[in-house]
């Protein structure tokens, strides 16, 4: 029986594909891509041909009925996004609900996203974290912000380079210039860095270096305390 294959592509460096999804990838009658274009290198790169169509944020309420009718007709199909997990923060959701729906069989691969790795590497707890994607870029982003300065869990935010200083200052409004975030950018590239500290630290940081690349910004939950700053227990006398 064919099915949808959700197939995690590199964020950065091309090494971080698995051989599992190479292998979906060429056995695929068809693969769905958020933009042709840039899977195409990344195709090219691994020595896959197999017929590519668009399927992004403008087109996906259009084409998740045709792509079900070709799963439920026998053809094998791959969903693919410019970078990471189809889904997380990209297209994909419609279409694995239409398939849901259908009674078509999904499979989703483990592989590369970005949040993973940025809140780990924070420093910060992450048996338990919220995962917020991009905050809304107008209507209700204060007000969400405000609602996330009470959550005690790390909360993971994706940015765009253009919107980081707006968006840390917008955190120092809402949370205080104290509260503790760790700024993490181009993961798994070249440049690759990681700026911890204060938000108003992380926030003069940017200010002095423009923000160039791909963001994450992890901030630590309410009420976190680094260990350094945490008060010693006296230890009590026998």
């Amino acid at each position: 029986m064919a099915k949808l294959y959700v197939v995690p592509t590199p964020i950065g460096n091309l090494e971080d594909i698995t051989l599992r999804a190479i292998n979906v990838l060429k056995s695929v009658d068809f693969i769905l891509a958020e933009d042709t274009r840039t899977s195409s290198h990344l195709m090219r790169h691994l020595g896959i041909e197999k017929p590519m169509y668009s399927h992004h944020k403008f087109n996906e309420h259009a084409t998740v009925g045709r792509v079900a009718e070709s799963i439920a007709a026998g053809r094998d199909v791959a969903l693919v996004s410019d970078a990471g997990t189809p889904g997380i923060s990209d297209p994909g959701f419609l279409l694995v609900r239409k398939c849901v729906e259908e009674g078509i069989d999904v499979e989703t691969l483990p592989g590369a996203t970005a949040l993973i790795p940025a809140v780990v590497q924070s420093g910060f707890p992450c048996d338990r974290f919220a995962f917020e994607g991009f905050l809304p870029q107008k209507k209700g982003r204060m007000k969400r912000l405000q609602e996330l300065a009470q959550e005690e869990r790390t909360v993971v935010l994706y940015e765009s380079p253009y919107r980081v200083v707006k968006c840390l200052e917008q955190i120092a409004e809402t949370m205080g210039e104290d509260r503790r975030v760790a700024v993490v950018r181009e993961i798994t590239k070249k440049f690759e860095q990681t700026v911890r500290g204060s938000v108003k630290e992380v926030l003069a940081h940017f200010r002095a270096h423009e923000p160039k690349g791909e963001f994450v910004i992890v901030v630590a939950g309410a009420g976190y305390q680094p260990r350094s700053e945490q008060p010693i227990e006296e230890e009590e006398e026998e």
